[in-house]
Formats: C-alpha cells, structure tokens, sequence
C-alpha cells in the first residue's frame, strides 16, 4: 500500500457505512442523494477547505507558451462545437501580429453536383490579427483547461498586452480581451476574410466547372462590423464583430452565423454580437466557466504518469471544444479547419475514432453520431444505389454535415457507397455498420430503450441488408461476399475482412435487438442464417488477410482487417487459438514500418490491451505521443486530423476499465509504473458508474452505480477474500462468475462496493502524484 505522501489526499480518515467521498463531499450510493449529501462533520480537515481533485489534475494539465506557435499543430485552440479559433503567429509576421483563427462547424457550400469535398465542402471564413504597436519579442500563455480559456501576455519593445480569450460555451462568441500598457494603446484588430472555395482545391485539381464564391463583402451596422459572404449556391455565411471599452480594458467579440437557403445569417450576426457585447468579458466568463467546471466534474482519472495524465485531460477538453450533441459531426479537422485535403467528415474510421472516448468519460451529451444518424436516416437511403433504395442505407466515406455526399452521380472522386462486386474497385460498404457500433456504445453505456428501439434497429436492419443483396453461396456450402474494398489498403477482394467481421457483428446485434425488443422480425431468419453459414474470416501464416484474394503482405495504418478483435470484441482470445490468432497479426500488423501512422499505434494499444498486456499497450502509447502528437496534442498527416489523439484517450479507458461481453473489468491491462491510480464515476456498458482505486500495485476498493438494474458481472481484482457490501455498508449477496469475478443483482440506483475482506479503506477521490516530473503540453521554454 502507497505511502499518504504519494495521492493529494482530500482528507484523513475512513468513510462510513460505504460512503464514497468526492471532491470532500460524500456520495451515497443513490443518485438522488448526491445532490444534497452533507459534508462528513466528522472529517478531521472540517477546519480547512480541502484539496479539489479536480483542480488539482485540471491546473497540471495547463498547456504553456513560451516561445511564439507558428501553426495550428503548436498554438492554443478555443471552441464550443460549433465556433472555433486556432491562435499562433501571423505566417510571414510573426514578430507583428498574432492570429486568431474564425471558423464555424455548419459553414458549407451547398453544391451537391461538384460532391462532397468540393461542392459540399467546409468553407474557410477568415481570421482575425492583433497588431501590436511594437515588435513581438516574447509572450507567456496559459490555457487554462478548467475555465477554458487563453490567458497571458504578449509582450513588445513598446510594452504589454494582457490577454484573456474565450470561445463562449452557448452564446458561440469569441471574446478577447486585451489590457494594454501605456506603449500599446493602439494595437489594433483587423479581420481577414478567406476565399470561399473547398480548402482540398490547394491539393486536387478542381471539378470541371467548378469555381470559388465571390468575395466577401465589409459592411458596419451602427458600430457593429459583418464581414458578409455570399454563396453560388444560395445563402450565406456573416462574421460579426465589434470592439467594446470597458476602463483600461478594449474587448473583441465575434460571432459566425451560416444560412441555407435563406440569406438570414446577417441578422443573427448581428444580434448575438449587440447582446454579448452589452457584457464585459467578466459577465461572459462566469457562465462559461460554470459549465466547464461541471463537465470535467462528471468523471475523474488520475495515474502516476504525468505526461499521459495531462494528455488524458487535454483530449477532454478538446472534445467539449469540439463536440455537441447539436453540432455537427466532427468534420476531419474538428471546428478549426486549416489548409486541408480532407474538408468533410469521414467515415471510414475518423468519426469512429473522434467519440469513442465520450462513453468512458460520461460524457454522452457530446453525442453527435446517434443525433445526426436519426435526423438525417433519409439522406443515407439516397446514396445508396437505386436498385437498393427500398430496405437499405449506406454512408459515404465522405459527407457534408446533413449526412449528404453528392448521389450517386455526383463528381465524388469515387467516395461513395461501394458496391460489392462492382469492377473497378468501389469505396467501403460497411461505413454505416461501423458507425452503428458508435451508436450501439452509447446505447450499452446508457441502457436508453430509445436508442436501441428508434436509432439502432431500424437503421442497423436497413444497413445489414444492403449486405444481403450480394451474399451468394460457394462451393463449400458457406456464404460469399462478392469484392468489397478493405480502408486504404487498396484494391477491393472477395470475403473482405472488413466486410465480413461488419456483417457478422451487425447480424448478432439485430437478433440481440430483437430479443430485448419483442420484435418478431421476418429477416430474423436470414440474420441467423449469415452467422451460421457466412465464410470463415480469411487467415494465413501472418493472420488475418485482407481478403481471400489479397493477403496482408505491406504497411498498412488502418486496422480495418482487425475489426473483429477490436473494436468489435468478436474474437477476444477466448481459447489459445484465437489469442495466439490476434497476437500473430498485430505482430504482423505493426511489423511493416513506411505507412503506419498514428492510430495504428492506438488501435495497437487497445488491443494489447485486450490481451491483458499493459506494457505493450503503454509502450504503443509511447510511440505515439514520441513520433506523432504535435506540442499542442493535435496531429496531422497531409492535413490536420484530430480522430488519433481521441482515440489514445480511448486507449487509455482500455487499459483503466474494459466492459464489453456483459463483464466489467478493473484495471485489466495497467503497466507496472502504474502502482497508483483512481478512476470515479467513469461510465461502462449496462450503464454502471464505477469507481476504484489501485494502491502501491493492489486494487483497494471497487465500486459500482447502477443507473438501469442491468445485470451485473465483475471482475474486482481485489486480491483474496473480499468483503461485498451495498450503499449503505450492509453485506450484499453475490455469486462467483468465474475468471475472478462475481454477478451481483442490483437495481436501478443500487451500488456495491468490493474491498478485501476486513479493509475499510478511505474512499474519497484523490489525485495521485506523479512518478517523475514531464514537460506541460504546449511550447514551453527549451
């Protein structure tokens, strides 16, 4: 057991009767009583306020500049999901101005007939530079990821500018302040209007008559300034400011409205900048911060490990900067769009890749991909082909934010639907099954009928059976896929992998979905049929092939021939032959060096993690944060991506807490390092919060809040006899299950807590320190 010295302790002593303390306040087991629990009168620290564990990983996980950012990978990033501002020295300026990015998830171009890349593309807006009166000699930035917000100042051979900046929560303003020192007052702000053309027109030729929109026009309205951009197509898109004096202090504030067909952005623009205005940046700041601090407070994890901690906490904050239930799906670049290749969302794995991490976290309110696949079910019936329209969907590789990709007609540089069997080689036909997968988490995660019963079943029913339209029986007797295209490794193969493992998943879940439904469902039969008779998944010395005809024989970044293992979770290493299946070709894998990006290296790690090796699944992690993570936790390949650092985030919850199968499993894959570590409130399949803490190497306490009365498997870890108790510290029945874990029966707001048989240990939420010191995140000095 760890010394006190190792964990910022909230304070001594033991909890009673099962009481878990939180931030120094109880929590009983009932969720109604969280609320209103009373702080334990008892507590030796009662006389002193205590530590806040919140704040205390939150405050370390500042990233810092020092040294000026020169690109979008190194700078500070403000947003709320939809408004978003990238901030790092003006390219070819930069001892004279600093820009502050402005662009918007919803601002498109609604040209369906040039495709989704050119004509439904992500449309920069522009940027705004803050000039100083001198030369930029130095600066000193803090982003504060509790408040949310950039402070700091910039400092010149002719004084100070004292910043703070923020991307509004609701209101999607972005207001800046600047208090400047005597040699400073005229520093001033200009706005910088982008082309409106598809940011891919940099990397590809342009569709045959294709062109830009027409520039954008100033225009200022009784102090209020709108930078007014016109579409071909219809619509608009306004970015609104003005500057506001408040004492020694002069105040930006921004605001980006988009229309479609309507040309009513102007007004929205115009009316979000008078009223936020009408606040000084302190008035603004109060309810923002108020709701970051409530959304970090819904789970916490801290390890020992204090670059991947700080990491772990920067992607939440990243992820409520780039997500909301009502925005958009994430696009490739999230709401900061830079020159890119890829201004669309894609789904083929980054949109995957970019939520997973929201179910552990217990952050379902950041779910876009079940919201946006619910409003849009109809546009996905359109892009499949014709012949298909009546029983079955399909998603693009690439969309605009409504889902759309152009039809089937459209200049889509062949990122359609795929069609199985078509020649030449067709883009992926199994994007809307994997993106099922994402709703099916947020299904299991939060046990809500609604999802499965309006979202899941009729969309993945639909999904599946665009698949049935091609399965043909071979020789062998078995069911046959005709080729299909495997995620860029080229080529399109018979009994694709991909396809196959898709299927199989999708064909298990309908009946599953069925079951808990009371659907009779007349395809139930022919779901059944696929899972007894489909094709074995191709293998051969080297493990999973691509597809019967194409072996895995280069590099290749995308597991898409390992979705079965994971994130699937249908071969798992059951038996000796199936584990030593899976670790032969995640050997083979990540054999092949040249191609390999970043989320081959957490795909890898959450494998690994699967098998219970913590050591690989760290050092993958290590990999990935020493040869791809930019300083500012971004990343990039020809453009910038945000999917991979999400994902590590996800790597990470594979490693802390695994539940698929019906099992909760603690701590199943931890390093060694990793002696200490607290997990509260982090959310699992079945819809159970749970919360644990590992000291000097041992589990010490398990406990688990059930939210649905789901059943209840798992797997503890606490060494020996064990003591199983309920909230209110009463023993509690339980079976063994086997593999080390027991089956309680809970009900909807129950909880059990699992401690070694005598221990009552101390059950307040602590962070714990760091093994050894690491540099912050950001662009410290050298």
């Amino acid at each position: 057991m760890s010394s006190p010295s190792r964990r910022t302790v909230l304070a001594t002593g033991s909890a009673v009767g099962g009481t878990l303390l939180a931030g120094g306040l109880p929590v009983q087991a009932n969720a109604a009583d969280r609320e209103s629990a009373p702080t334990a009168a008892s507590s030796p620290s009662a006389a002193s306020p205590p530590s806040d564990p919140w704040r205390t990983v939150l405050d370390d996980a500042d990233l810092v500049w020092q040294q000026m950012p020169k690109t979008w990978y190194e700078g500070p990033y403000l947003g709320n999901g939809f408004l978003g501002s990238g901030i790092y020295a003006e390219p070819g300026r930069e001892t004279e101005a600093v820009r502050f990015n402005v662009q918007h998830s919803e601002v498109q171009d609604h040209r369906p007939q040039f495709g989704s890349l050119f004509g439904l593309a992500r449309l920069p807006i522009g940027h705004f530079t803050l000039e100083p009166v001198g030369t930029i000699t130095a600066l000193d930035w803090r982003l504060g990821l509790r408040d949310a917000e950039l402070t700091g100042t910039l400092t010149t051979d002719r004084g100070t500018l004292t910043i703070r900046a923020l991307v509004h929560t609701t209101r999607s303003v972005l207001a800046v302040e600047v208090t400047a020192s005597k040699g400073e007052r005229d520093f001033r702000w200009v706005f910088h209007p982008a082309e409106a053309i598809s940011p891919r027109a940099a990397f590809k030729p342009l569709p045959e008559g294709y062109t830009g929109n027409p520039p954008a026009e100033i225009e200022e309205h009784d102090g209020v300034f709108a930078a007014v951009q016109s579409l071909l197509a219809g619509g608009q898109h306004v970015t609104a400011w003005r500057e506001r004096t408040h004492g020694p202090r002069r105040t930006l504030y921004v605001h980006v409205a988009h229309s479609y067909p309507r040309t009513t952005a102007r007004g929205r623009a115009l009316a979000a900048v008078r009223k936020a205005a009408q606040l000084p940046y302190d008035g603004l700041a109060v309810t923002h911060r108020s709701w970051w601090h409530a959304f970090y407070r819904k789970s916490f994890l801290s390890l020992p490990d204090a670059r991947v901690q700080r990491f772990y906490w920067i992607q939440l904050y990243k992820t409520a900067s780039a997500a909301r239930r009502d925005a958009p799906v994430m696009a490739t670049s999230g709401p900061w769009l830079e020159s890119t290749p890829w201004p669309a969302t894609w789904w083929n794995l980054n949109v995957q890749l970019e939520y997973w991490l929201i179910h552990g976290s217990n952050h379902l309110e950041l779910d876009a991909v079940t919201r946006a696949l619910s409003e849009f079910r109809d546009h996905l019936t359109a892009e499949v082909a014709p012949a298909y329209r009546a029983d079955s969907l399909g998603i693009p590789r690439t969309t605009d934010a409504s889902l759309v990709n152009g039809g089937a007609t459209a200049n889509t540089e062949g990122y359609g639907v795929g069609i199985p069997g078509q020649d030449p080689p067709t883009p992926e036909v199994g994007n809307l099954v994997w993106a099922l997968h994402n709703v099916w988490l947020s299904y299991r995660h939060s046990m809500d009928r609604s999802v499965l019963r309006d979202v899941l079943f009729p969309l993945l029913r639909k999904a599946v059976s665009y698949y049935l339209h091609f399965l043909e029986p071979g020789a062998d007797g078995k069911l046959h896929l005709p080729a299909t295209f495997s995620p860029e490794y080229g080529g399109n193969s018979r009994d694709c992998n991909y396809d196959l493992m898709l299927l199989t998943w999708g064909c298990r879940t309908l009946l599953e979905s069925a079951e808990l439904l009371g659907v009779h469902d007349e395809l139930a039969p022919r779901w059944r049929e696929v899972l007894d008779r489909r094709a074995a998944y191709p293998t051969d010395a080297n493990g999973f092939m691509i597809g019967a005809d194409i072996p895995f024989a280069k590099s290749h970044r995308h597991y898409s021939h390992l979705l079965a293992v994971y994130p699937l979770y249908e071969l798992t290493g059951r038996t000796a032959d199936e584990r030593a299946l899976i670790e032969k070709s995640l050997a083979h894998w990540v054999g092949f060096e040249g191609a390999l990006q970043g989320y081959t290296f957490t795909g890898a790690a959450s494998m690994s993690a699967l098998l219970g090796k913590g050591e690989d699944a760290l050092g993958y992690l290590d990999q990935l944060m020493t040869r791809f993570i930019q300083p500012n936790t971004m990343y990039k390949e020809s453009g910038p991506v945000i999917e991979t650092p999400l994902s590590a985030a996800q790597s990470l919850h594979d490693m802390v807490c695994q539940s698929w199968g019906g099992v909760v499993r603690v701590f199943p894959a931890l390093p060694a390092a990793w002696a200490d570590l607290t997990v509260h409130d982090f959310r699992t399949q079945g819809a159970f919060l749970l919360s644990a803490v590992r000291e000097g190497g041992k589990t010490r306490w398990v406990r688990l809040v059930s939210e649905a009365g789901a059943p209840c498997v798992v797997r503890h870890g606490v060494a020996g006899a064990i003591d199983v108790r309920d909230g209110h510290g009463r023993p509690l029945r339980y079976e063994n299950a086997g593999d080390g874990g027991i089956r309680v029966a809970l009900r909807k707001g129950d909880s059990v807590l699992i401690t070694a048989k005598g221990d009552r240990p101390d059950l307040r939420i602590a962070a714990v320190e760091p093994n050894e010191a690491a540099p912050r995140w950001g662009l410290p000095k050298p």
